[in-house]
């Protein structure tokens, strides 16, 4: 298991300010540090020093995705694997960022900025590991657990699933394709670790990304994250409802950057054997939105 999951990512904002209020009271993240043009942040239940990272920009959208991997040898079993596939690769220094170690970083086919790292500052969680109470005083907001996947768009659908699955030896949980099978036209991605997704991809413009998702417990998790955004008049894209793919409980929502979030619940168990499950083009808007059995406008076209 060298690819343990998705680790952090570092996602664009307009306004850092009131971008740094949003995601600590009403996401419910803690702020850990800052750097300049930076505000690094955790989830209550992670360990590492950040999952992430907020960088001042003139347009929203994503930096980078990393997946943090099992050994730090690792880092060169594939740099190597990376090279021979063809794509853009580079190391990143130890201490580029706060609390991370070195890394490498490299270009997917579909454009987007990935990074692979193993050391990060580890410091715990407020219940800590020694006799622990289920969560902590003082949570605020959503207050999810953990950055749990992001989704994003690309051309190639199957060439970056390959990627994934040859180059980072991932797996995919389920796939989209067209009617007749011929192409595929999204694909659900995971480690070794029991989620049904680190990372998704859906066929759309190069270099986009569609959302973040944080996770949370329960449906009814779900429902007060609603409830919480429509008290903080936080703009939603799609309210509480369930997925067919994943089979998650959702409910999607803007950041004020106009970056998509979503508060994530439940979801079936992956193992190394879990067959891919297949979904065609026709039937989308049930795998997406299970209820509704379409897709929205917003839905298939904000993108930042």
């Amino acid at each position: 298991m060298a690819i343990m999951r998705v680790g952090k990512a570092e996602i664009r904002v307009m306004d850092l300010e009131e971008s740094v209020k949003y995601y600590t009271n009403v996401i419910g993240l803690e702020e850990m540090r800052r750097s300049e043009g930076r505000v690094y942040l955790k989830a209550w239940d992670e360990f590492d020093h950040h999952s992430l990272i907020l960088q001042e920009a003139d347009s929203p959208g994503l930096d980078h995705i990393a997946f943090k991997v099992e050994n730090e040898e690792d880092l060169a079993k594939y740099e190597k694997k990376i090279e021979q596939f063809g794509c853009t690769l580079k190391r990143v220094s130890k201490g580029t960022r706060i609390a991370e170690g070195e890394a490498i970083r490299f270009e997917l086919p579909t454009g987007h900025q990935v990074e692979l790292y193993h050391k990060i500052e580890r410091v715990g969680t407020k219940t800590g590991d020694w006799n622990p109470h289920p969560w902590p005083d003082g949570l605020r907001g959503i207050a999810p657990h953990r950055l749990d996947h992001l989704a994003l768009t690309g051309d190639d659908i199957d060439t970056v699933t390959r990627f994934f699955t040859e180059v980072l030896d991932m797996f995919v949980s389920e796939k989209i394709t067209t009617v007749d099978g011929e192409q595929m036209v999204g694909s659900f991605i995971y480690a070794r670790n029991g989620k049904p997704h680190d990372v998704a991809f859906i066929k759309g413009p190069d270099k986009k990304m569609h959302h973040v998702a944080f996770y949370v417990d329960n449906w009814y998790d779900v429902l007060k994250a609603a409830d919480i955004l429509s008290k903080n008049n936080v703009q939603f894209d799609v309210t509480p409802t369930r997925h067919g793919i994943t089979r998650g409980q959702t409910t999607y929502f803007f950041d004020p950057s106009g970056n998509r979030n979503e508060a994530f619940a439940s979801g079936y168990i992956t193992y190394p054997d879990f067959p891919t499950i297949t979904w065609t083009e026709d039937k989308i808007g049930q795998g997406i939105f299970y209820h509704r059995r379409e897709l929205t406008e917003s839905f298939a076209k904000a993108l930042t």
